[in-house]
């Protein structure tokens, strides 16, 4: 509050990460000092592949990592999500469809930073997805379903996991954000800016149109999950469509097991209680992919056994 107070900004209501946002009269300031590589530098260096592939992202106008700050531009206060009703949400989906479809057009990930240096984006392997879907186990287990502690039970369930993953099919061969959802594209002029893209990778073409569709934030009909996933069918006609939907389901329901650990983490840890509202419809979300699909038994009977 002292930097606001001196510097004449206010302050941004957080997201999930431990950066700070505040806006000036034009622009945004971000602060860091923790994870500062990603948060500050990692972070522009995305923006500027976006920018380069014509997908509006935000543009760096300051930076001073000694200072554990840079400045961005100001996109405004009004996210998809804000305008989304169900009159007009399909017809912004198709558009964020669009931008998937941009995703696959990138080819040149590697840029300069503002520090003079070279950054590659880095390859989304089967080892950060295992860790991050553990985070289930880590967090979410222990607070809210004890009798998933056991060291016997911890050890299926990491199994289970590590089976999930040896599943899935496609290649790690495209730009996926990996937090896509509406809360995270802005609306200004009459375009989407995509924000919060730190954590890109080249990974699974599957990956994002999960998370845009199994959005814990936004709750929507099984009905528009249906449609737009078949719209993003329609335009990659020449997609294995079975592959692609093995890994999708599997994409989700790992997505979401990490974001029950995120959420808890974040109460308990971090003291930001208000996630907790989202960890019932995360669990919907799971039951609606894992239902009737075979490959999740394992998972649902181990989690659903009282022994």
């Amino acid at each position: 509050m002292v930097i606001a107070k001196s510097m004449k900004l206010k302050k941004i209501r957080g997201d999930a990460s431990d950066r700070e946002f505040f806006r000036s009269k034009n622009s945004i300031l971000i602060f860091s000092k923790k994870n500062k590589f990603k948060n500050l530098l990692v972070y522009d260096c995305i923006n500027k592949i976006l920018n380069n592939h014509k997908i509006p992202s935000p543009k760096l106008l300051k930076n001073n990592y000694t200072e554990n700050k840079i400045e961005i531009t100001d996109l405004g206060k009004i996210s998809i999500r804000n305008i989304l009703n169900k009159k007009n949400q399909y017809n912004y989906y198709k558009k964020i469809i669009n931008i998937l479809m941009k995703f696959k057009k990138i080819k040149k990930t590697r840029v300069k930073n503002f520090n003079g240096e070279y950054y590659s984006m880095k390859k989304y392997n089967y080892e950060d997805l295992y860790k991050e879907a553990d985070l289930f186990n880590t967090w979410y287990a222990p607070y809210y379903n004890k009798r998933l502690t056991s060291p016997n039970k911890r050890r299926i369930i990491r199994k289970i996991i590590k089976s999930l993953i040896s599943k899935i099919k496609l290649p790690n061969n495209t730009f996926v954000h990996r937090d896509f959802h509406v809360s995270n594209m802005m609306y200004k002029n009459n375009k989407i800016y995509l924000i919060d893209s730190q954590d890109a990778v080249i990974g699974n073409p599957a990956y994002d149109l999960a998370s845009l569709i199994d959005d814990v934030r936004y709750k929507s009909s099984y009905l528009l999950k249906k449609k737009i996933y078949l719209y993003f069918l329609q335009k990659n006609k020449k997609i294995d469509k079975k592959s692609f939907l093995n890994d999708f389901l599997i994409l989700s329901v790992l997505r979401n097991l990490k974001i029950l650990g995120i959420f808890t983490r974040l109460a308990k840890r971090d003291k930001k209680k208000n996630y907790l509202k989202l960890i019932p419809y995360t669990w919907k979300l799971i039951k609606l992919r894992t239902n009737g699909n075979d490959i999740f038994n394992e998972l649902i009977s181990c989690i659903n056994n009282k022994k």
